[in-house]
């Protein structure tokens, strides 16, 4: 038996509830990893998984051996890491998850610098709106932004920007440009499913909330951009998500005397995992370039 692999396997289990999620994140058959935790639970002389119809729990004894066991596994890949001189480049392969829209703009374009520095390592990038299950889906690295409400995930912030009230030139030679938050009733929105439609404002110690029309809903960063671009109506949204176009003048801030609620943008790494060399590396020069 190898322990170092049965341990894994172990932790496999135990973070995505189930063998056949273990199987996948290891890319072997579901068989081989019912096998490696009976090997290990033969070996260590206790039970370390009951089965409930929640999926797979680890017991009393399967709690204190998983912690050890990351600890274990995290001290063990810091080792090889060092030992194949892993300041000259990481190896391996580096599971990064980002919303489709800030990838595409801001994430994807640096790739090449980051895989450049290290020309062993495989990069994987799951770009998914959604705030998907990181131990279910095996990812290193994930990027989200908004509040953090997950307290067993690591988290470090790594940048912050201001959120607008925007649109195009065109929609507002239209449609008139709002000198209130007051006037927003009268216009056409573009809601982000995520943002909802009461927008609140403020100025000072002045607080205000403001119910918008939106006939057009849209539930992907994306489809606000396009609808936006398209002079379907003026938005809510992040500099982030309109960066290249508040550049040129293609789309323009309104309101610039009221504040809106600041964007964070967060480094997260599943919950209970030690970062990794390769993970903490990404992070580092995500959050260096990203904010140069």
């Amino acid at each position: 038996m190898d322990r170092l692999a049965s341990m894994e396997t172990f932790v496999r289990v135990v973070e995505t509830g189930s063998f056949s999620g273990a199987a996948r994140q290891l890319r072997v058959g579901q068989p081989a990893v019912s096998k490696s935790v009976a090997q290990l639970e033969n070996y260590l002389g206790v039970k370390l998984l009951t089965r409930s119809t929640r999926g797979l729990t680890p017991t009393e004894a399967g709690l204190g051996y998983l912690e050890r066991a990351r600890r274990a596994l995290a001290e063990a890949t810091e080792a090889e890491l060092a030992a194949r001189g892993a300041g000259a480049g990481l190896k391996g392969r580096l599971r990064v998850c980002a919303a489709v829209t800030f990838a595409r703009i801001h994430l994807i374009p640096l790739l090449p610098q980051f895989m450049a520095q290290h020309p062993e390592l495989d990069l994987e990038v799951v770009l998914d709106d959604r705030q998907i299950d990181l131990v279910q889906e095996g990812i290193d690295v994930a990027l989200r932004m908004g509040k953090m409400v997950d307290s067993t995930l690591t988290a470090r912030r790594v940048g912050r920007c201001k959120r607008h009230v925007l649109g195009t030139p065109a929609y507002f030679d239209r449609a008139g440009t709002p000198s209130a938050p007051s006037e927003l009733s009268t216009h056409q929105a573009v809601v982000y499913l995520r943002e909802g439609s009461v927008w609140s404002f403020t100025r000072e110690s002045t607080e205000l909330a403001v119910t918008v029309q939106g006939r057009l809903r849209v539930s992907a960063a994306e489809g606000v951009r396009a609808a936006v671009l398209a002079h379907a109506g003026l938005a809510i949204a992040s500099e982030w998500m309109f960066s290249p176009e508040l550049r040129s003048g293609t789309v323009r801030t309104v309101l610039p005397e009221w504040s809106l609620p600041p964007l964070d943008l967060w480094a997260v790494l599943p919950g209970g995992r030690a970062a990794t060399a390769k993970a903490r590396a990404f992070v580092d020069f995500f959050e260096r370039r990203f904010n140069a």
